[in-house]
């Protein structure tokens, strides 16, 4: 390490500069390697690489020719991976490659301050595809970094050390910084123009519209986070946290779909049936802030009456109570809605059912329709909650395990459940559970969703993760309409009464550190997801509404655009004149002696006299003495006294009492 330091501070000014220059850049562009072709990462760090080592060695940088075929390749590379040059992700890999390419011209101060602001729109770039607090971090660091390399490019003479142009450049981000905070918090948000496009969400968790037997158990496997609520007092008992999601009730015998999928994907959605929702108690409100997942719904606690509440949220119900909105949702959004825990919906007769929710595949299950077939005869005129309470006490005495791990299904997942594995997640059982009602010729569906969830202690959000997701039945019985039946209570009643969930195998390193210190991993994890919770909140949810509710605590009554503006206008005009006022004062605070002793020159200059304005006082007095003879001794005396006030302070003259024998002096020819 020391013969490194000792070689870099052996280079020429230029090449060091350089060094930290790509170093920056390539901090700058570490965090969009995932956002890249693979391609694009790997001809930028070449070409930063090839740069570096051109400094280091002190070589002439390559011709246009070399600029030229890079620059054709790069386009080539783009267009073929993207089949465009235009939109988010193309714009990003060519302006990547394009920054790196430029550092392969660096010769003039004009190269590099091109450099340094295409460096700053790809610092800004960063923020398309991910707003999250590592990532803001890493972009202030970035920041500081840039205008670092700025400042340094500012100081021409010498090899001024690199932390003198850093202290410059966070003094100049600290004095700007209350600038940005009042810019942020007063400029107006017009959307959809504010804000950072999400047109591309792929990789995103979360529930999907179509559920395969065996699909939710890889959901549980991560622990991201799916939203995060805010209740309004207590929150409702944890057996009653069922946060609906997409209805299924559609089967191929493998795979479970919402019924009429090319209805149901236009919006507002078409009502197949009656809902007839019929509420009771006092609603749980409360305040959701969900994750992007590009998909339109929206996440409800059973079941909301009234649409989510966000500034700009177009919502609509269908039929099986779910809430979607009019666009997916590929930004932070934070939503208020209500909640009744005690419901009933659906019609109130069969014949008002429609037959889809009663029918399976032809061939699909076969032991599982003997199996209906075998319990309809042991009880002759069961009513159809008799029958569902037999399925459920099979579940709970007939040796079924609630696992993540159950193994590949084959095509008749039912049957496999039923006889053979009798292991399942949440979706086998209630996939199973759904197959073997139908067989009996009762209507039920599968509801999926997410159940639970647990508090941060930190901040006092409930929090929801993906883990969480879970499937569950919807069974209509004669006069009450649809029922909730979560069969995975009667194999695992933990898994919905206390929060007990499976999780996966940890590695060593994590397990070791919840062995050694349980209690300190816990903490730390609670504080960084509040953390988290407190960037979403105050800085990405920065809407306009609370925009206009910030007014509304400083007084406006009803607040305005128009009032928005004056209020910026007006602290901007205050800041404005404030640094005026500050100016003036700091000026008048340099060196009040030399000030004075500037006047006096000035005032002999006027006489005639020439006086250098590097001339002491007592070379000055003897000017004066010779110029004008005795009648000036007591200006000759007066700069006497000046440079003693100075440079004898015993001599007892002040400052003031100068400045006022100043204004009586009697100068030659005025």
């Amino acid at each position: 390490m020391l013969t490194l330091r000792l070689r870099l501070a052996a280079l020429p000014r230029d090449a060091r500069d350089t060094l930290f220059l790509l170093l920056v850049i390539g901090w700058v562009l570490v965090p969009h390697i995932p956002n890249l072709p693979w391609w694009c990462s790997l001809l930028a760090a070449g070409m930063l690489l090839w740069r570096g080592t051109l400094a280091v060695q002190g070589k002439p940088l390559p011709g246009r020719w070399w600029l030229l075929s890079l620059l054709a390749i790069t386009l080539v590379a783009t267009w073929m991976t993207h089949r465009t040059l235009l939109g988010r992700d193309a714009g990003v890999t060519l302006i990547v490659v394009l920054l790196a390419l430029k550092t392969l011209e660096l010769r003039a101060r004009r190269d590099a301050f091109v450099i340094f602001f295409l460096s700053f729109f790809t610092m800004l770039t960063n923020f398309f595809f991910s707003q999250s607090l590592p990532v803001a971090a890493a972009m202030l660091l970035a920041l500081l970094g840039l205008l670092t390399a700025l400042v340094n490019a500012h100081m021409p003479v010498g090899r001024p050390p690199l932390a003198e142009a850093a202290r410059i450049a966070g003094w100049m981000a600290l004095v700007g910084a209350p600038v940005m905070v009042v810019l942020f918090v007063l400029f107006p948000r017009f959307a959809p123009l504010w804000g950072i496009p999400g047109d591309a969400m792929t990789g995103r968790s979360g529930l999907s519209s179509q559920m395969q037997v065996g699909n939710l158990a890889a959901l549980a496997l991560d622990d991201s986070i799916a939203f995060r609520v805010k209740w309004e007092g207590n929150p409702p008992p944890q057996e009653f946290l069922y946060f609906r999601g997409p209805v299924f009730s559609d089967f191929d015998g493998r795979e479970w779909r919402p019924l009429l999928p090319r209805l149901m994907s236009r919006f507002p959605p078409p009502r197949l049936e009656n809902p007839n929702l019929m509420v009771a108690g006092t609603p749980v409100a409360y305040e959701l802030t969900l994750e992007p997942n590009n998909r339109p719904w929206l996440l409800t606690l059973d079941a909301a009456v009234r649409p989510p509440q966000a500034p700009g949220l177009e919502a609509a119900m269908t039929s099986d109570l779910q809430w979607i909105s009019a666009r997916p949702v590929v930004d932070l959004l934070r939503y208020r809605a209500q909640g009744y825990v005690d419901f009933r919906y659906g019609p109130q007769r069969r014949q008002a059912v429609l037959p889809e929710y009663s029918q399976l595949p032809p061939g699909s299950n076969p032991r599982t329709l003997e199996l209906a077939a075998t319990m309809l005869r042991e009880r002759p005129g069961a009513e159809p909650a008799a029958l569902v309470r037999a399925v459920l006490e099979r579940l709970r005495t007939g040796g079924y395990t609630y696992t993540l791990e159950p193994g590949v299904y084959g095509e008749h997942t039912a049957d496999e459940f039923w006889f053979d594995r009798k292991e399942g997640f949440c979706e086998h059982i209630a996939s199973s559970f759904v197959v073997l009602l139908r067989a009996m010729g009762i209507p039920s569906r599968i509801v999926t969703g997410y159940q639970g969830g647990q508090v941060n202690s930190v901040d006092g959000y409930w929090i929801v993760r993906q883990s969480d997701a879970h499937a569950w039945a919807e069974v209509f019985l004669e006069g009450r309409g649809w029922v909730r039946v979560d069969p995975t209570s009667a194999v695992a009643p933990g898994r919905t009464g206390t929060f007990q969930r499976l999780s996966p195998a940890r590695g060593a390193l994590a397990a070791a550190m919840d062995t050694v210190t349980p209690n300190l991993s816990a903490s730390l994890r609670a504080a960084w997801e509040a953390m988290n919770n407190g960037w979403n909140q105050w800085i990405l949810n920065y809407t306009q509404s609370r925009q206009l509710n910030l007014l509304k605590e400083l007084g406006f009554q009803s607040p305005s655009w128009e009032d928005l503006s004056y209020l910026l206008l007006g602290i901007i005009v205050t800041l404005a004149l404030a640094g005026a006022a500050w100016t003036w004062w700091d000026r008048l605070q340099h060196d009040p002696w030399l000030r004075l002793l500037a006047r006096a020159r000035k005032r002999l200059r006027a006489a005639g006299l020439e006086v250098g304005p590097t001339t002491p006082p007592r070379q000055i007095a003897n000017l004066v003495t010779t110029r004008f003879g005795p009648d000036a001794r007591g200006l000759a005396d007066w700069l006497l006294r000046l440079e003693a006030q100075r440079y004898a302070r015993a001599s007892g003259a002040t400052l003031n009492a100068l400045r006022r024998q100043f204004q009586q002096l009697p100068w030659p020819n005025t």
